[in-house]
């Protein structure tokens, strides 16, 4: 069975990588952290985590790599059919390369990197969620590796029955605004070819079922 789940999250992972290559991702407003606004409370949400996942993709000059992060838990709150609320807790060391390169994943996980054993979850926390030209926006409080900024990106959310659904398009953040500076031209002048991009590529997908 999670033989069967990794193929069918690897297959996506392609035809995202293939999206890609024609048109870039639009990289993720990026401020300062917001503050939450509390609002009414409003139906409950559970993520289903087996059936929601991070999927990432970084570049170099010569390549990429690509593949999936979980989410450990989270919720959603609904007020009038409409997201209020909800927060995330991304599991930081189930971060995997979609192709099972163990040495890459372990430079990920490395304090080059996201410093998983320093810092093993990031969190999300929904600020608001907008309609803009038709468009969903969700805005949110990202803390990676201890640094917290508001990111606001493009969803879709359908709602049946008694489960919610949230899929981001495919939208990019840059590492640098959280401190991973590993082969990063915004802190280091004298890598030459030798550098990685700042941008990592993201999609979100999350399920969740009313508690």
């Amino acid at each position: 069975m999670k033989k069967n789940l990794f193929t069918v999250l690897f297959l996506s992972t392609l035809s995202i990588s293939f999206f890609s290559c024609k048109e870039k991702a639009k990289e993720a407003t990026t401020s300062e952290a917001e503050q939450v606004i509390e609002t009414p409370s409003g139906v409950s949400y559970t993520t289903n985590l087996s059936a929601s996942t991070i999927e990432w993709k970084g570049y170099k000059p010569t390549g990429s790599h690509y593949g999936t992060i979980d989410i450990k838990e989270g919720d959603l709150s609904l007020v009038d059919s409409k997201i209020s609320g909800g927060s995330f807790v991304i599991d930081m060391t189930s971060l995997k390369d979609a192709e099972g390169s163990a040495k890459l994943e372990g430079h990920l996980k490395s304090a080059d990197f996201f410093e998983v054993e320093t810092y093993p979850t990031s969190t999300f926390e929904i600020t608001s969620l907008k309609d803009e030209n038709g468009k969903a926006m969700l805005s949110g409080n990202l803390t990676l590796k201890g640094t917290t900024n508001n990111v606001t990106f493009p969803v879709s959310v359908t709602h049946e029955g008694e489960t919610l659904t949230l899929v981001s398009d495919m939208f990019t953040i840059d590492r640098s605004k959280w401190n991973v500076k590993y082969g990063s031209k915004s802190f280091f002048d004298d890598l030459g070819d030798k550098f990685i991009n700042d941008d990592i590529e993201l999609k979100v997908t999350v399920k969740a079922t009313k508690s």
